[in-house]
C-alpha cells in the first residue's frame, strides 16, 4: 500500500508540473513571440535602409555618370 501511495503521490506531482500554467518555469511561447516580432521590425527597418541606400548610391552613380559623359564632349 506504501509503494501504491507513492507512486499515484509521484504521478501526480509529475502531472502538475508538466502543466504549463502549473510548472515553476516558463514555457517560452510569449518571449519567442516578442522576439520573432522584434526581429521582423529589425529586419524590415534593415532592408529599408539597405534599399533608400541602394537608390541613393544609384542616383549618385547616374549623376557622376552624366557629368563624366559631359566632361568628354
Amino acid at each position: 500500500m506504501k509503494k501504491l501511495m507513492t507512486l499515484v503521490f509521484t504521478t501526480i506531482i509529475a502531472l502538475a508540473l508538466s502543466m504549463p500554467a502549473w510548472s515553476q518555469s516558463s514555457t517560452g511561447a510569449g518571449k519567442q513571440a516578442q522576439t520573432a516580432d522584434k526581429n521582423s521590425k529589425d529586419t524590415k527597418k534593415a532592408e529599408a535602409k539597405a534599399k533608400k541606400d541602394a537608390a541613393a548610391a544609384k542616383k549618385k552613380a547616374d549623376r557622376d555618370a552624366k557629368k563624366n559623359a559631359k566632361k568628354k564632349t
